[in-house]
């Protein structure tokens, strides 16, 4: 049996035969973990004064969409393969209203921030809480809006771990 510790390749989750697997992260430090991800959907004048009015057919959209997003951070290990369970300290979701331009589509922008303390980063779980939150806003906007774009989602920060702090340029 391959050594799984030592990959051949830079993408952990393959052993030397590139077999998935799941990283060993027993003998690593456990140290506070921080992630930022943010991401937003664009959507139609109209749909943005429903979001924003918080008077939606549906309800409050951006306040069931921040819980989506802690619930789904909470869920990360269950939806993505070979994600650890992690013990979130903490999940914060803030969302940003930008009405439409003449150079730009209405949006809402979504910040999400994940805490840890452990032997993994969180990452996954910032990133997971940005798509199902701008996932919800789009469900509960598609009556009135089909054509809302989820873009631009992506980690913006990572502090703690081994290879410490990255910031997105």
């Amino acid at each position: 049996m391959a050594d799984a510790s030592s990959p051949a390749s830079p993408l952990t989750h393959f052993d030397r035969e590139g077999q998935a697997h799941m990283v060993d992260v027993g003998a690593k430090a456990a140290t506070r973990r921080v992630a930022v991800a943010s991401g937003r959907i664009e959507m139609l004048p109209e749909t943005f004064a429903l979001v924003a009015s918080g008077h939606a057919k549906k309800g409050d959209v951006l306040g069931i969409a921040r819980v989506a997003g802690i619930m789904a951070a909470k869920k990360t290990s269950d939806l993505i393969p070979l994600c650890h369970p992690i013990a979130l300290t903490r999940v914060a979701l803030d969302f940003e209203l930008h009405p439409a331009t003449e150079a730009a589509s209405a949006s809402v922008h979504c910040t999400a921030t994940a805490e840890t303390v452990g032997p993994t980063g969180v990452e996954m779980e910032a990133l997971t809480a940005v798509q199902v939150a701008l996932l919800t806003i789009y469900d509960m906007c598609k009556a009135v809006d089909r054509g809302m774009r989820i873009m631009d989602v992506r980690l913006r920060e990572k502090l703690g771990g081994k290879s410490g702090h990255f910031v997105a340029p």
